[in-house]
């Protein structure tokens, strides 16, 4: 076991010393994220195919694992000949691109979402958001466009005198943050470049120089739900717009919560629209954000994207993905059908006293629209999370004195504890905020339906922490149980409670 636990060491260190350098590396992948070990994080992928090589550039993630920000200071290139979403070979290039050594007018970082599209001349164009030095604009995000002929560079800039988009270019500029370029070389040689978050896309046609805006700006308000990241494409003449999109609400086809993100498209005729919304294809994924690309290798269609799934991952730790997209023909325009997420082979967790995964949680009052009632049980407690990774009753001056939180299975659970993990902004006992309750205890549901009292036989905690003491009470046969939490505060102004995990403890082990 030793020398077990010594080879190990020394392949970790090996992967880690292959991925800090600039050097291109070859790995096995064993199924979606392609890259699952945790060495390199990637998001905001964009795909490529040239010789029948797929090649997927993306950002490296670098945020360490506490941190809500994105720490992007290069891109990187991943590429294979032959693998498939259950896996295969795959070769990484981890820096293909740095910022400010690209583009002399770029401060460095910021390397989000960028594309590299093969021009008429059979070179390679990266587009690319980056933040300006010295910007005068309220928003230093702009586009810059590098050349280079190989799809792995070395790039160098296509336009030295500056980005070929930004808040003030082209004249009369625009108020947007010009980031998430997607562009199209279709097939008369016109090429077409679309951008734009937070619910604005803009959209312009290039001369064949490919990076000089030709036409005047369009906007697209048609793509119910548009957030960001759209990727433009063309099938069977037909152009098709991807995103992410993002309308929460209890109507919502896709996003539960205003962090969450799904892939969407619509249609068009022309490249420049006007846009028809279609589907949703992709629900949301373990990342709050989502990122598409479509492309055709060796004769099938492949969506790509990012998710939170790989080693250590996270909303700001990002690793990429691609499953199989299938069309269906029947239909005009041809629709894309709902892809279906795979994932690669995970150890088997340990055995478990906690049934609360098999549960159907949710809450008696209405959970705020940032937050998540199916985090309760979803196993996942992170150390600074963002809001839906937890539940929470905070509505600012509006949070309630008291809420329920419910459990309910299918079939009778045998149960003799529980334990909550708080999430908390404030101290105990404020009346603002999110701070820990003031008390709450469990009920659970007997033989005749009625809500009664665990009689607990230890005490119930209210220390924020992840790794909460244990509740034990007298066991309990039910279908239901709920917690009663009571918020901090006094005279009609109360705090929020957030709960990042609860865990309803049986009295036998159970795998999952």
């Amino acid at each position: 076991m030793f020398l077990l636990l010594i080879k190990l060491a020394t392949y970790a260190a090996a992967v880690a010393a292959q991925v800090d350098s600039s050097s291109p590396f070859s790995f096995t992948s064993k199924g979606n994220p392609i890259l699952s070990n945790g060495s390199w994080y990637s998001g905001d992928p964009a795909p490529l195919v040239v010789n029948d090589t797929l090649y997927i550039i993306t950002g490296r993630d670098s945020a360490p694992p506490d941190e809500n920000a994105f720490v992007m200071n290069q891109w990187g290139m991943l590429a294979s000949s032959s693998a498939n979403p259950e896996g295969g070979t795959w070769t990484l290039y981890p820096d293909v691109a740095d910022p400010q050594a690209v583009f002399a007018w770029a401060e460095p970082g910021s390397a989000y979402a960028a594309q590299v599209v093969q021009g008429h001349d059979s070179r390679f164009y990266m587009y690319a958001p980056v933040t300006q030095a010295d910007s005068a604009n309220e928003d230093a995000f702009a586009i810059g466009v590098a050349v280079s002929d190989s799809p792995t560079g070395p790039f160098q800039d296509a336009h030295p005198s500056g980005p070929i988009i930004s808040q003030s270019v082209p004249p009369p500029g625009n108020t947007i943050q010009n980031i998430d370029p997607t562009v199209l070389v279709d097939d008369d040689g016109h090429v077409y470049i679309y951008f734009g978050t937070f619910g604005q896309l803009l959209g312009y046609q290039l001369d064949p120089d490919m990076v000089t805006v030709a036409s005047n700006v369009t906007q697209v308000t048609s793509l119910t739900g548009y957030f960001e990241a759209p990727w433009l494409m063309k099938r069977q003449d037909v152009y098709y717009m991807l995103f992410a999109a993002n309308n929460a609400g209890a109507d919502s086809p896709c996003t539960p919560t205003s962090y969450h993100a799904c892939i969407a498209y619509g249609t068009a005729s022309s490249p420049m629209g006007p846009w028809t919304f279609q589907d949703v294809i992709l629900p949301i994924v373990s990342s709050t954000t989502s990122h598409p690309g479509a492309v055709e290798w060796n004769g099938e269609w492949y969506l790509v994207y990012h998710t939170a799934d790989a080693v250590g991952g996270g909303h700001f730790r990002r690793s990429v993905a691609f499953d199989k997209l299938i069309w269906d023909d029947s239909q005009a325009p041809a629709k894309i059908n709902v892809v279906q997420q795979t994932f690669g082979p995970k150890s088997p967790s340990p055995p478990t006293h906690n049934v609360a995964p098999r549960a159907v949680a949710s809450s008696v009052h209405s959970t705020p629209i940032q937050y998540w009632v199916q985090a309760l049980n979803d196993g996942i407690i992170r150390e600074n999370p963002l809001p839906p990774d937890y539940w929470c009753s905070y509505e600012a001056t509006d949070s309630p004195q008291t809420s329920t939180l419910v459990y309910t299975w299918n079939e009778t659970v045998q149960l003799n504890g529980t334990s909550m993990v708080f999430f908390a902004d404030h101290a105990a006992g404020a009346n603002e905020g999110v701070a820990p309750p003031q008390e709450w205890y469990i009920e659970y549901k007997d033989g005749s339906g009625t809500w009664q009292r665990a009689a607990n036989t230890s005490s119930y905690p209210l220390e924020v922490t992840d790794t909460p003491d244990v509740v034990a009470f007298e066991t309990v046969d039910t279908v239901a149980i709920r917690a009663i939490l009571v918020a901090s505060g006094a005279q009609g102004q109360y705090a929020g409670v957030g709960v990042k995990e609860w865990e309803a403890l049986s009295t036998t082990l159970h795998s999952y």
